[in-house]
């Protein structure tokens, strides 16, 4: 007789997450109030402009707070395992068009649900004003850290690492400069928490193996849990506290509706930056078109309650060409190519 083994699961609990909808990123958040201390808010400026610089990725020329953070923070945990990550990188490469489109048209809305750590992307004004130019940034960085190639290094800490915890400090200088703008309001929790942080990776890694269930990609088990290891790994040098990363898919299931039900609701923001990422859909290919079928692409994924709150336009027409191809066996395959 065959067993299958039961996977163990953590009973994640509304009260034991609150606790982490008070904590930022200590480590990340001491540079940035050193650098506070050194150069007032010029020097987070200047701080911001050097992280923004992707050509650069050294913190060579930076303060010795920030070369001391590189140092401290760029070795593979100890529970990574680099097979898996290579295996997942390579499930990424295999299937790189259909998690391009979950991504962008599935995590990135996703994320805009959650109407409390949605605030400080509608606060960051350039999120509204420059959305095509952020995509794109992002866009790239998870092909950086989705490139085996950037997580070896012959001298000194790889790229991928690099990159990200350059992403960190980003998110650290945002953290500082929301609760300076006089506009957050503590209700909402510590700006770019740990609880938002797990659920944005959470939505580059669960949610878009969940996309790709929807459209019908075929995947094992082994592949989904490698995925979602690399993916853990990526979000260890983002800042995310270990005990929050879901060990495989069942835990983040249960993660990830316990962050629904606290978090997700319609908010003015959530509507706004859903607005811009269909004006940058729009801007980046050039066809106005675009716009209509973009949204029917969310509604399909996003589902119609979900898609509602976002403020997304019913487009019933490109919505029943999106459900019939979609669905189609050989979609994933045309998209991957």
């Amino acid at each position: 007789m065959t067993t299958t083994r039961i996977k163990p699961t953590r009973a994640f609990t509304a009260e034991w997450l609150e606790r982490y909808r008070q904590i930022g990123d200590p480590p990340a958040d001491a540079v940035v109030s050193e650098v506070v201390a050194q150069g007032g808010r010029e020097g987070v400026s200047q701080l911001m402009r050097w992280l923004g610089n992707t050509s650069q990725l050294a913190p060579t020329d930076q303060l010795p707070v920030v070369q001391q953070f590189f140092a401290d923070h760029g070795t593979m945990p100890v529970w990574a395992d680099t097979a898996r990550m290579q295996r997942g990188m390579a499930f990424f490469k295999k299937h790189e068009g259909a998690i391009g489109l979950a991504l962008g048209t599935l995590s990135l809305p996703y994320t805009y649900l959650g109407a409390n750590g949605v605030q400080v992307l509608w606060l960051t004004e350039r999120i509204k004003t420059d959305t095509a130019r952020r995509l794109q940034e992002t866009g790239e960085w998870v092909f950086a850290v989705n490139n085996p190639k950037n997580w070896v290094s012959s001298a000194g800490t790889p790229s991928a690492i690099l990159y990200t915890l350059k992403i960190r400090l980003i998110h650290a200088a945002s953290r500082w400069f929301a609760g300076h703008t006089g506009r957050w309001n503590d209700a909402w929790g510590t700006p770019i928490c740990q609880e938002d942080m797990v659920g944005t990776i959470g939505a580059f890694g669960y949610i878009v193996l969940r996309g790709l269930r929807k459209m019908g990609v075929s995947m094992t088990d082994q592949e989904e849990e490698d995925y979602l290891h690399h993916i853990n790994v990526v979000g260890h040098f983002n800042g995310v506290a270990y005990e929050l990363l879901p060990q495989n898919m069942r835990e983040a299931y249960h993660l990830d509706a316990l962050i629904a039900r606290r978090q997700f609701a319609p908010s003015e923001a959530g509507r706004g930056l859903t607005k811009s990422l269909l004006e940058a859909i729009v801007t980046i290919s050039g066809n106005p078109a675009a716009r209509n079928l973009a949204a029917a692409q969310m509604r399909f994924f996003l589902g119609d309650a979900h898609a509602d709150a976002l403020g997304l336009p019913a487009v019933p027409l490109e919505q029943g060409l999106i459900n019939v191809v979609n669905r189609l066996p050989i979609f994933p395959k045309l998209i991957t190519k």
